[in-house]
């Protein structure tokens, strides 16, 4: 591969690394599957691109970062409140904001932003974009990674995990379990949103389609990265996303570099999701003895009973 593919590769898996961080939560933290993350996606891309054209590109984080909390939040008042399943309650949020998404990108199914400023080139000249473009990716990556540890390991981020490895535990202990996965769901979107207005800072265009199959493009970067990094705490299980977000997007350049059609690469996506959990599998008797062994639950929380 050409150092512009590997680079390339490199930024976007970084990009699509912050998804992975946001899946994780909802996928392993809580142990739930959450369907919004394909529409909450689009939702950071439409907000990044009609604030960078309209507004000032201060606002695209932290706007992207609450558009996609409301959607997760969204999700959990259906499940919460009107006690709808969870799985269709993601199935209609991800509808619903289909139409959410359109109106905020004003009624267009895509948005160019080719000829306004992004994020990275408020820090490089032209000649040093992709650099410059990964080294602030990096740094933006770092300080979510950051954050999202901190978080895990505070006692609301503990109530949290243990939501998800015990629901009826936690509750017994005084956990409210209702406002806990409230917060996970919430954060998790705000994430992968984060992520796609990232993505629309990055290529410079948005699309209402652009959120399709993302879910397994999270999925495959959590399962590989639990291949390529095992470990019972939470730095390792972040780590892990990262590296296997990393290896995903290296994955399908190289399935590109050597002239498989992109209209194949869903395709791929889910063969690689199938093959990375039958790895899984091979080891999950042992991950699951050490667990036993060593008192740990399955996101990193020490559950040991007293003696």
């Amino acid at each position: 591969m050409s150092s512009y593919v590997i680079l390339g590769a490199l930024a976007l898996g970084l990009i699509y690394g912050i998804l992975s961080l946001g899946i994780y939560i909802s996928f392993r933290i809580l142990n739930i599957p959450d369907m919004t993350v394909d529409g909450s996606f689009v939702t950071g891309a439409a907000i990044s691109a009609v604030v960078t054209t309209h507004y000032s590109l201060i606002l695209v984080i932290p706007l992207a970062f609450l558009g996609g909390c409301l959607a997760g939040s969204i999700t959990a008042f259906l499940h919460i409140k009107l006690k709808i399943q969870l799985l269709l309650s993601g199935i209609l949020t991800l509808s619903a904001l289909y139409s959410v998404n359109i109106r905020i990108m004003e009624g267009k199914p895509n948005i160019p932003v080719l000829q306004q400023t992004t994020i990275f080139e408020l820090w490089g000249s032209a000649e040093s974009q992709q650099s410059t473009s990964i080294a602030v990716l990096g740094v933006l990556l770092a300080v979510m990674f950051c954050l999202l540890c901190f978080f895990l390991n505070t006692k609301l981020g503990l109530s949290l995990r243990a939501t998800g490895n015990n629901e009826q535990m936690a509750r017994a202990l005084g956990v409210d379990t209702n406002m806990t996965k409230w917060l996970g769901l919430a954060i998790s979107n705000g994430f992968v949103a984060l992520s796609g207005a990232v993505l629309v800072q990055y290529q410079s265009f948005a699309d209402i389609s652009m959120g399709t199959g993302v879910i397994v493009t999270g999925l495959a970067s959590v399962i590989i990265g639990e291949v390529i990094l095992s470990g019972s705490t939470i730095f390792r299980g972040l780590l892990a996303v990262v590296l296997g977000s990393v290896a995903y997007r290296y994955i399908i350049a190289g399935a590109i570099q050597i002239g498989m059609p992109p209209t194949d690469l869903k395709l791929m996506s889910s063969l690689i999701v199938i093959i990375a959990l039958s790895m899984s599998l091979l080891h999950s008797g042992g991950i699951r003895g050490r667990r036993r062994r060593s008192g740990l639950g399955r996101n990193g929380t020490d559950f040991t009973p007293p003696q």
